[in-house]
């Protein structure tokens, strides 16, 4: 027969290992993982902020490289184009994933839409003007292209820095 402290570690350790098994084998949490399209989108922006970063760059510069600026505004506005399909249902914060993407997307879809086809348009419009090589009218189109960003963010972003 087993003694009373014994016994306590024998129910402990079989109390361990059934949490260890119900946790999966990698000792994961009972939080859903998040789905790749979350990472897909987050790298997807981070990309158009990198590739915008080096526009306003570039024209900071008293002779900017407009095949630059005309090569980076193509690549936002390809970029543009995969928004939409980067927030399916389910990947909100409401179903528990860490995102700034704003339930307003999911609630305000056509909305979301515009807010798209603005930053399509806009960077599609940077491009052209940049093929130009006229630094005034860049720089105007960078901001509207900033401008279609900002709106953007404004409605559907989470501001962490409020």
């Amino acid at each position: 027969m087993l003694s009373m402290s014994a016994r306590h570690v024998f129910v402990a350790a079989s109390l361990s290992l059934a949490l260890a098994a119900c946790s999966g084998a990698d000792g994961g949490s009972a939080a859903a993982e998040a789905p790749p399209v979350i990472k897909e989108r987050h790298d997807n922006f981070e990309a158009i902020g990198d590739a915008f970063k080096a526009v306003r760059g570039e024209l900071e510069k008293d002779t900017p490289d407009f095949a630059l600026i005309t090569a980076k505004a193509n690549d936002i506005n390809a970029r543009a184009m995969k928004i939409e399909g980067h927030f399916p249902a389910g990947t909100s914060t409401e179903d528990g994933f860490k995102t700034e993407a704003l339930p307003a997307i999911w609630e305000k879809p056509e909305e979301f839409k515009a807010a798209q086809q603005k930053l399509i348009d806009e960077s599609a419009k940077l491009a052209s003007v940049a093929e130009g090589g006229d630094k005034a009218a860049v720089s105007a189109q960078a901001m509207a292209m900033g401008g279609a960003c900002k709106g953007c963010h404004d409605k559907f972003r989470l501001d962490d820095e409020k």
